[in-house]
């Protein structure tokens, strides 16, 4: 199944339906109209206050589901009641949606009693293996978005403008913070590590990195050695863009093939108008 996405398993079906999972932002709209036109049957589960309402509008009442953050038995109801053969999960929640506030139902508490350690990859790692109980196969999150994936060497501006050593040092940097379990992803200059990202998110990460000299700093960007692709997947988009020029960051290097550029080509070319470099290597 190449011709569709080089990220589906070798004996993806394409007639049996998909249950998108859809959290915040552009990230699960892209994927909802990938799966569309690639001919795939498309079911969609709506997370309360977080799927974006032209998403959810856009697909047939008979088709679509919302829920809260915390009914994870009745999300595994409506996957099953689709008929779906796989389930893909795209955009994040909001952090503190579930770690605050959070209201579960028996399924979801069963599940959270049963976590020695809460964090988004193991409670998503869990609700992962739920799917999977059900016979449905949870798809890689990169599934029919290919072409907006991070590509390696220059992708705006001619090269990168620091030296090659301050590259390596960060992406060394942001390697360790994801073997940590910290974030993704570091802002270095000349060798100083100015931030690096943890729970506050990366835009935050990019306002404090700006707080200090900005000339030849880099935002790096990677994923962790053991990154689980199915609910985890590192995305670069316009908002990012747009705080690094707030900020006064001029250079991203981004992890190659594993890093989704959301519409590269508008992020790209808006990087070039704003005279942002970016790099995959």
């Amino acid at each position: 199944m190449d011709s569709l996405s080089a990220f589906l398993p070798p004996t993806f079906d394409a007639r049996r339906p998909i249950a998108l999972i859809a959290g915040r932002g552009h990230y699960p709209l892209f994927t909802a109209n990938a799966i569309r036109a690639a001919g795939v049957p498309l079911r969609l589960i709506a997370i309360e206050e977080e799927t974006m309402p032209e998403l959810f509008t856009s697909v047939p009442a008979a088709e679509r589901i919302e829920v809260n953050v915390g009914q994870l038995g009745k999300m595994l109801g409506a996957i099953r009641d689709f008929g779906a053969g796989y389930a893909l999960m795209a955009g994040q929640v909001k952090p503190k949606r579930l770690f605050h506030g959070l209201t579960p139902d028996l399924k979801a508490a069963q599940i959270l009693f049963s976590l020695k350690r809460r964090n988004a990859e193991t409670i998503f790692g869990a609700i992962a293996a739920e799917i999977e109980k059900l016979g449905v196969t949870l798809l890689d999150a990169r599934a029919f978005i290919d072409d907006h994936l991070a590509h390696a060497g220059p992708m705006a501006g001619k090269k990168l403008p620091v030296d090659r050593e301050y590259l390596d040092h960060g992406i060394h940097i942001a390697r360790e913070i994801a073997r940590l379990d910290i974030g993704q992803g570091c802002v270095v200059r000349k060798g100083t590590v100015l931030a690096v990202e943890a729970f506050e998110g990366t835009d935050e990460m990019l306002r404090r990195a700006g707080t200090f000299k900005t000339d030849e700093t880099l935002f790096v960007k990677v994923v962790k050695e053991k990154q689980d692709f199915r609910f985890d997947v590192p995305v670069f988009g316009l908002r990012t863009l747009e705080t690094m020029r707030e900020a006064g960051l001029a250079a991203a290097a981004l992890e190659a093939g594993k890093v989704i550029v959301l519409d590269k080509p508008a992020v790209l070319a808006q990087a070039k108008t704003w005279g942002i470099s970016l790099y995959g290597f």
